[in-house]
């Protein structure tokens, strides 16, 4: 702490997808940026890759406890460390459709526009592509929206089992196409195209995280500094309740201040929101700039179902197999007007540990060995005014979930279902995903939503708060609807696109 400065330029809380890459955006600004990150970085050891470690013991998942709406205690499904979420995830980069930024009809409510529309946030995905090393097929997904560019890396190839099941689609009628990925395949890049990126953090640094590709190079810019375990325990304004003048970090045992112009909160959906929460006072009595009632609201995730079918014989060659996805449905399908959302490959893990009973693990694992694939449906999650995050009184994170939007996912699960047997797969187990259960809160987004009404939304269209004019948040807490893909890169792309306005049009 001795070798900070006083005051910076920009304070940044968190270092994912939001704020690592914001980070990445200002490092050329010749004005000084501090990153503030709860954790630590992940040490490269054999651990990484050991599932037993990763899944068993879960090594790299925080031990912090969270309430459901219930009341019931669980642990939060959060790794903080430096590059946030994204060291464990899958690297799955698909763009929004250009539909979901406009208003979508749903059987069950309304997805609404967004304040912004796809030909503004093009340019960045089209960064946020290259900077994150995805790779891709140009023109092969009729949903895809137009690009100015093509994928900066060609898409991956397929394993020979998953190559034979996607044949089998194609005879169906079905066009699978290829998942945009962000891992380092580049001439002389560090991926060993191995089947540990679901979930495992990256032992050689070749996932297209945030560590990765955006804080240590950030880092190389004398004016970028990083301050690790540390956690932000509230911002704290002016007198008159207008500027943010300082947050209050609890950094080696201390509550210290730290003093800027700018702040920024890139701590992911739930915890920006708890931020907010927890640094009312007087002027902001329900909450950081709450005037609309928004903060915490509107929480959402996706609709997700894993589907696990198996090969009648053993494959040891089926290494990386998240390299696909289907969008036939995306708008619709068969006898169902309304979005159903996206199937998509899922990585090689050990999924059983998190299926079966823990007596029958061991057995049935090693029976299932080398015979199955991973793959999900994913649905568009709603926005909920009562799907929220709050505080208990003892500061404790509670989320106030209730699924919603179900009738079209089990729709999507059917179809799939019915796809599956026609290919030869009979046998196949299903497993309800992230948000029916809340325990493994995944995709989180939309406590912060942006807007231009401040009656109605808590940031403006370029992610500043209403209230306060020196309040930024560059998680996806800004999302007004969840979609039905990954929205890592949308995240990624916002935090340039914010990065590109802070350099272009605030009198530094």
């Amino acid at each position: 702490m001795n070798s900070l400065k006083k005051h910076y330029d920009v304070v940044i809380v968190g270092t994912g997808a939001g704020g690592g890459t914001l980070a990445y955006a200002l490092r050329n600004a010749g004005r000084s940026v501090l990153m503030i990150e709860r954790g630590d970085f992940i040490p490269q050891e054999s651990d990484n890759w050991d599932a037993r470690a990763v899944w068993g013991e879960n090594k790299y998942q925080t031990k912090e406890m969270w309430q459901n709406r219930r009341g019931k205690l669980f642990r939060a499904f959060q790794h903080y460390h430096v590059g946030g979420n994204t060291k464990v995830y899958g690297a799955a980069l698909p763009r929004f459709r250009r539909e979901d930024f406009g208003v979508l009809e749903h059987k069950e409510g309304i997805s609404p526009a967004w304040p912004i529309s796809y030909e503004e946030m093009e340019p960045y995905y089209a960064q946020a592509e290259k900077l994150y090393h995805v790779h891709g097929a140009t023109g092969e997904d009729p949903t895809d929206p137009p690009r100015s560019a093509p994928f900066p890396y060609p898409a991956l190839g397929h394993e020979p089992h998953i190559k034979s099941f996607l044949d089998k689609l194609c005879l169906q009628g079905i066009g699978p196409v290829s998942m945009p990925i962000g891992i380092d395949l580049r001439p002389g890049g560090g991926c060993l195209f191995c089947g540990t990126c679901e979930g495992y953090p990256c032992q050689v640094l070749a996932k297209g995280d945030a560590d990765s590709c955006c804080v240590r190079p950030a880092l190389e810019d004398p004016n970028v500094e990083l301050l690790p375990q540390a956690f932000a325990r509230r911002f704290l304004t002016d007198s008159l309740g207008e500027r943010i003048v300082s947050v209050e970090i609890e950094h080696q045992n201390e509550s210290k201040q730290i003093y800027g112009d700018l702040f920024v909160s890139a701590c992911g959906a739930i915890n920006s929101a708890a931020l907010f929460l927890r640094s009312a006072n007087e002027k902001h009595p329900d909450g950081l700039a709450n005037s609309s009632g928004m903060l915490g609201r509107n929480f959402m995730g996706h609709n997700f179902t894993w589907f696990v079918p198996f090969h009648r014989k053993r494959s040891e060659q089926d290494i990386f197999q998240k390299t696909w996805s289907i969008n036939d449905f995306y708008f619709g399908g068969p006898d169902w007007p309304y979005p159903l959302g996206n199937i998509q490959s899922g990585g090689k893990w050990p999924i059983f540990e998190q299926i079966y009973p823990r007596f029958a693990r061991r057995f049935l694992s090693e029976l299932s060995k080398d015979r199955y694939f991973i793959m999900g449906t994913l649905s568009e999650d709603l926005p909920d005014l009562e799907n929220r995050v709050v505080l208990t009184s003892s500061g404790q994170i509670r989320v106030e979930y209730r699924p919603n939007n179900i009738a079209s996912h089990k729709h999507l699960n059917r179809l799939l279902g019915q796809i599956l047997k026609r290919a030869g797969y009979r046998f196949f187990i299903t497993k309800n995903g992230y948000m029916n259960t809340v325990d493994k809160v995944g995709h989180q987004c939309g406590t912060l939503r942006f807007g231009k009404d401040p009656a109605s939304s808590v940031l403006d269209p370029f992610c500043r708060t209403h209230d306060i004019e020196n309040l930024y948040v560059v998680d996806a807490s800004f999302f007004p609807s969840s979609g039905a893909l990954n929205p890592t890169l949308t995240i990624i792309a916002q935090a340039l696109r914010v990065g590109k306005h802070l350099q272009d049009q605030l009198d530094w």
